[in-house]
């Protein structure tokens, strides 16, 4: 008797040690999102942006942030693992660094208000992940190419949440430039990824208009030509506001990892849609291409 004491007394204490001391978490969040997981990292950065948080990206992909909730300087620990090709688990490990040793110990046995509010506070989080999953749909073509085209075109370079201003601040320039020197369009607009930094999420760009190529065409310092050659690629048909089109390329690029594809991370997206002229974003419709590794 007197040995089972000490041994439940031996493990007692070594959990308790283990909570306390050992275990790098205060408690854990999870949850199952509708996406996949870069999808899910993409939206924590905008969410990240609306509370004033910082971000640090893991080797592994995982995100370290930092949040001030209240009085209490927290840290978010996001792992997501993707379940099937719609769906990932999120897991938020949640540290306090000042937490007490009496708050710490109430944790597994009633809902502290340190946990209540960290819970509300992700709640606004996953509300606004799933409004931007409303808002947009992803459909996987799948084997296509895309044609060559004679362009004239801006370089630009940006984060890839920026990537729809960098064509705005352009388009003016570009449509008076084709009205003002009488060159005729020859297709869609388009954008051509150049350089895609995963770690970083920054990119280099070119916004290309196809036109009909002459023998002598306008100067202009900022806008060049060039031919844009044919090429292999898969493809995505998504629907949705511009600023987020970059879900189509990780949903491409898991497509393709799980059909054994080789690809290029230089997406390609053709706008069929005109935001200028308003209406329902989930009518906007984009042709989104991974080029196919020859």
């Amino acid at each position: 008797m007197r040995k089972w004491i000490l041994g439940f007394a031996f493990v007692f204490f070594g959990v308790i040690i283990w909570f306390l001391f050992i275990r790098p978490y205060d408690f854990t969040v999870s949850f199952t999102a509708k996406t996949l997981p870069e999808i899910v990292n993409q939206s924590v950065k905008v969410w990240n942006k609306k509370i004033d948080g910082t971000l640090e990206r893991q080797p592994n992909e995982d995100l370290v942030q930092k949040v001030q909730l209240d009085d209490r300087a927290l840290s978010y620990q996001w792992h997501a693992e993707q379940l099937s090709d719609s769906t990932s688990r999120v897991t938020v490990s949640i540290v306090n660094d000042s937490l007490s040793v009496l708050e710490k110990l109430s944790i597994p046995f009633s809902d502290t208000p340190y946990e209540e509010a960290v819970k509300n506070n992700l709640t606004e989080y996953l509300t606004l992940l799933n409004d931007q999953l409303k808002n947009i749909k992803i459909e996987v073509v799948g084997a296509s190419s895309i044609e060559g085209t004679y362009c004239a075109y801006i370089p630009i370079k940006g984060k890839q949440f920026a990537k729809a201003r960098g064509m705005m601040e352009n388009y003016g320039l570009l449509s008076t430039f084709f009205i003002d020197t009488d060159i005729k369009l020859n297709g869609q607009p388009f954008i051509e990824i150049t350089k895609w930094d995963r770690e970083t999420d920054s990119i280099f760009y070119n916004f290309c208009y196809p036109i009909i190529k002459k023998d002598s065409l306008p100067q202009n310092k900022k806008i060049k030509y060039k031919q844009f050659d044919a090429r292999n690629a898969i493809k995505a048909i998504y629907n949705g506001n511009y600023m987020t089109s970059d879900r189509a390329w990780y949903t491409l690029k898991n497509y393709a990892d799980n059909n054994g594809i080789e690809v290029i991370d230089t997406p390609i997206e053709v706008f069929l849609s005109n935001p200028n002229m308003g209406g329902n974003e989930l009518e906007w419709v984009t042709h989104v291409y991974l080029p196919i590794k020859k």
